[in-house]
This record gives structure tokens, C-alpha cells and sequence, in this order.
């Protein structure tokens, strides 16, 4: 077998673990956990109890986001030492969203064997209830916090004809909701959270209808958010004709506010609310000038 722990030199084994339901745990990375000499974990507590649930006992070392060129250089060492190292995450794939990129990096450049032991992935599991589209999808991980690469990375996925599959921290979800609605405008998303787990929930909506719901009550638990592409949608023949600001002063004539106007125009042409805002800036709130 291709995967058989070699004793002349050390390999790396990318291992994926559950990301809820303890069952999914697959056969192949049971034994990997069982025979390697070090196992390498995000958090060295939540993988000691994986391992004493399936009556697992290994040598455990902390290797993270914040520790990654220390333990990585430690681990090289060990590797090449002919010591085998099973690299595990908190739950799911190492390396996607999580660290270990650069260790598997350095480890084939000095030419350790590396291996993958497939497991459970949040990102496909929620492509997949969605509901959506997602024959075709891009996968952004967690957006930037740093406000200038954030709005960078919002244009750019307004763009995408493609689903977008993003994580997001339960503190963080209001504020991305918001930005999301704001910057690609009111799509269809599906929210997922607890994957796998006894409260699994899937919330199938529109983005402006996810953001209202978030900015009422405290979020739980790591999400993942499936969002469909840019679509193209035929515009209504009263107003296609119409450019942005007509369009906000026609709404603006039915008795909406701007803002509100501005929010109505974003939703019928399927375009980001940033867009309809930019093009009018020169009404006056308030105004109903055609």
C-alpha cells in the first residue's frame, strides 16, 4: 500500500479529521493516527480527545498559526530523522483555512515524502446542502479584517459568475452579512452552520433577508455561507432604459426615502447597493425631481 509508514524515512501525512460527527472519521486515518510517531495538532487538547475516544495514544506536538516556523522547523527535524508525523487540524482538512501549507512547502523541498489522507471538509459539505448552483465555485476562506483589503476582496467577488463559499466566526457574521449585501448585492445564500453535528441548521435566504435576521439575535458556533454567482437577470421594461440616478428618483417618487430607494434599485437590477449609492450622490434626500 502506498500509505504504509516507512521506517527508512519519515513522512508527512496530511490527515483530515471530523468536522462534527465523530463517525465520519475515516478507517485509512484511524490507522495513519495509530502508527505515526508524532502528531502534529492545531490544538493538542481537542486531538487528545479524538484520540482517546477511538483508544488512540500518540505523542502530541502543538504546531498553529502562531507557532508555525518553530514547530515547523522542529518537525523537519524530526521528519528528517525518519520519524513519521501525522499533521491533523481542528476538525477537517490541514492546509485549507488552517495551517500547514508552508510546512508541506518546506518538507518537499527538502525532499520528505508528503501523503494526504482525504477526510470531511466544511467547504463541500455545505456546497452541497445548499441548494445552490455549485457545480462551479470559488472558495474564499475567511474574508480580511483590514478594511482597504476587505472592500478589495468584496469587488473582486462581485465579479464572480461562479457560487462563493465563505467561513465566518460567529462575532464577525453580522458585519460580513452586511458587507456581503452591500458590496454584491441581494443574492440567495445559504447560511450552514454545525455541520454534521445533532443541530445541524441550514437557512436558505436572501442576503438582505440573513442580515436582518443576524443583526436581531447572537449567532453560535462557526458558519460556513454559500452564495450564488452574479447573475444575469433581463431589467424590467418600464426602467431599463432608465440610468442609475432616474431609476433612484423614480423609486424616490413612490414615497421611498433615498436610502431605501437606493436599496430597491439595488435589489430589481441584481447589482451591488455600493453601485446605486455612487450613482447618487447628487440627490438630495428627500428629493423627487425626475
Amino acid at each position: 500500500m502506498t500509505d504504509e509508514i516507512n521506517r527508512g524515512s519519515g513522512t508527512l501525512y496530511i490527515t483530515g479529521t471530523p468536522i462534527g460527527n465523530l463517525e465520519d472519521i475515516t478507517m485509512r486515518a484511524l490507522r495513519i493516527l495509530g502508527v505515526v510517531d508524532i502528531v502534529a495538532a492545531e490544538d493538542t487538547r481537542r486531538t487528545r480527545a479524538l484520540l482517546t475516544h477511538f483508544g488512540l495514544s500518540r505523542k502530541l506536538v502543538s504546531y498553529h498559526e502562531h507557532n508555525r516556523r518553530e514547530a515547523g522547523e522542529r518537525l523537519l527535524a524530526e521528519l528528517a530523522k525518519g520519524r513519521d508525523v501525522a499533521l491533523v487540524t481542528d476538525a477537517g482538512m490541514p492546509c485549507v483555512s488552517d495551517p500547514g501549507w508552508e510546512l508541506v512547502r518546506d518538507a518537499r523541498q527538502i525532499g520528505i515524502p508528503v501523503t494526504v489522507v482525504p477526510g470531511p471538509a466544511a467547504l463541500t459539505a455545505a456546497a452541497a446542502l445548499s441548494g445552490l448552483d455549485a457545480g462551479r465555485f470559488v472558495f474564499e476562506g475567511f474574508l480580511p479584517r483590514e478594511r482597504r483589503e476587505r472592500e478589495q476582496r468584496l469587488r473582486a467577488m462581485a465579479a464572480q459568475d461562479r457560487a462563493i463559499v465563505l467561513y465566518e466566526a460567529p462575532h464577525r457574521l453580522a458585519r460580513t452579512l452586511a458587507d456581503l449585501l452591500d458590496a454584491l448585492g441581494d443574492r440567495c445564500a445559504a447560511l450552514c452552520g454545525e455541520l454534521t453535528k445533532m443541530h445541524e441548521r441550514v437557512t436558505v435566504e436572501r442576503l438582505s433577508a440573513l442580515s436582518d435576521m443576524f443583526a436581531q439575535q447572537e449567532p453560535r458556533g462557526e458558519y460556513v455561507l454559500v452564495i450564488e454567482g452574479q447573475q444575469v437577470r433581463e431589467p424590467a421594461p418600464e426602467w431599463k432604459a432608465l440610468t442609475l440616478e432616474q431609476h433612484i428618483r423614480v423609486m424616490m417618487a413612490t414615497g421611498l426615502q433615498k436610502k431605501e430607494a437606493v436599496r430597491e434599485v439595488a435589489r430589481l437590477r441584481g447589482i451591488p447597493k455600493s453601485q446605486v449609492y455612487e450613482a447618487g450622490l447628487s440627490i438630495r434626500a428627500g428629493s423627487d425631481e425626475q
